[in-house]
């Protein structure tokens, strides 16, 4: 498959993981760094990033226009009472977090770069606390490159 192809394939596959909890980017990333590729493994980690990043722009704007309904809907999802009183337990403290300035952004890219909390709760909860969109974008960004790198940088040194 050509640079450009794979570049694509990474970009659609991101925005797609960030969207479908079942389809995992960073398994992606991983096979992407079994393959190698050099440059065009950069490329393939920052258009992952890059799609990752959009979709989880989808989730921040939906419950930012939805003004948190979408952000209950997910949580009351689960069936049980138990799934429930977990997201709730997430919610509230990221939705705090984030509404200080000085913790919102550290949060963000915490949970980009390591995954706690959960990014897509981060997501949603960014969208109603009022971050804004443009430093929501970067921190996200900037964790998820940090995060694909780390993983496919075991297979580069090999």
């Amino acid at each position: 498959m050509s640079s450009l192809a794979e570049t694509v394939v990474a970009l659609g596959y991101g925005v797609a993981s960030a969207l479908v909890p079942i389809v995992n980017a960073e398994a992606y990333a991983v096979v992407a760094g079994q393959r190698g590729g050099g440059h065009a493994l950069v490329a393939v980690v920052v258009a992952l990033a890059l799609g990752q990043t959009v979709g989880k722009l989808l989730l921040f704007e939906s419950a930012r226009r939805g003004s948190g309904r979408l952000a209950q809907k997910v949580a009351k999802r689960g069936k049980s009472g138990r799934a429930a009183a977990r997201a709730a337990r997430w919610t509230e403290p990221i939705r705090r977090w984030l509404s200080r300035r000085r913790t919102a952004l550290p949060t963000v890219l915490a949970s980009a770069a390591v995954g706690v909390p959960p990014l897509a709760v981060v997501s949603l909860a960014a969208g109603t606390a009022g971050l804004r969109r443009w430093e929501f974008a970067v921190a996200c960004l900037s964790g998820r490159v940090i995060r694909f790198a780390l993983l496919v940088l075991p297979a580069v040194l090999a």
